[in-house]
C-alpha cells in the first residue's frame, strides 16, 4: 500500500517523525511531497526558513519516507495521478486544499481513503514556534 503525505515539513522536529511513524503504519511506502517556497509563501503569508530543495534534501536525510517529491508549481493535485497512492494522510492541523482534494479524487474516479493524523504533543511541537526560535536568535526579535 502506498501513503501520501503533503506539507512544508521545513524545520523538521519530532512532531514529524510522528506523523511519518503514524503513516508507515498504513502501508509500506511512505511517500512525502513538499510544497513549493511559493506555495508557502502565498497559503502561510510567509517565506519557508529553508529552501524548498533544502526541505527535500533535509527530510531526505531522515529516511522517515521511502520517496520525497517537490510539489508541482501549478497543480498541487498532479503527484496524486502520477503516484496513485492507497491512502493520503492529513497532519491533525492541515487545512489547506482538502476540499478541493476530495472533489478531485471523487472526479478522477480514483478510491483513494483520506486518514486525518493525530497530534503528537501539538503545545511543543509546531514549526512556526521553531522557526520563530531560530530567526529571533539570529536577528535578535521575536515574530508573532
Amino acid at each position: 500500500m502506498k501513503i501520501l503525505l503533503f506539507g512544508t515539513f521545513d524545520i523538521l522536529h519530532p512532531g514529524h517523525q510522528s506523523l511519518f511513524q503514524q503513516a508507515r503504519r498504513y502501508g509500506d511506502t511512505v511517500i512525502a511531497v513538499i510544497a513549493r517556497d511559493n506555495t508557502v509563501k502565498k497559503l502561510k503569508k510567509h517565506a519557508p526558513y529553508f529552501t524548498e530543495k533544502q526541505r527535500q534534501k533535509n527530510l531526505r536525510q531522515t529516511n522517515w519516507a521511502d520517496k520525497v517529491y517537490l510539489g508541482d508549481k501549478k497543480d498541487y493535485f498532479k503527484i496524486i495521478k502520477k503516484v496513485k497512492p492507497n491512502i493520503i494522510c492529513l497532519g491533525y492541523d492541515q487545512k489547506f486544499f482538502i476540499k478541493e482534494l476530495k472533489r478531485k479524487i471523487g472526479e478522477w474516479g480514483l478510491k483513494i481513503k483520506i486518514i486525518r493524523l493525530s497530534s503528537f504533543q501539538p503545545k511543543k511541537y509546531k514549526s512556526r514556534w521553531f522557526r520563530n526560535s531560530l530567526i529571533s536568535k539570529y536577528v535578535g526579535y521575536k515574530i508573532h
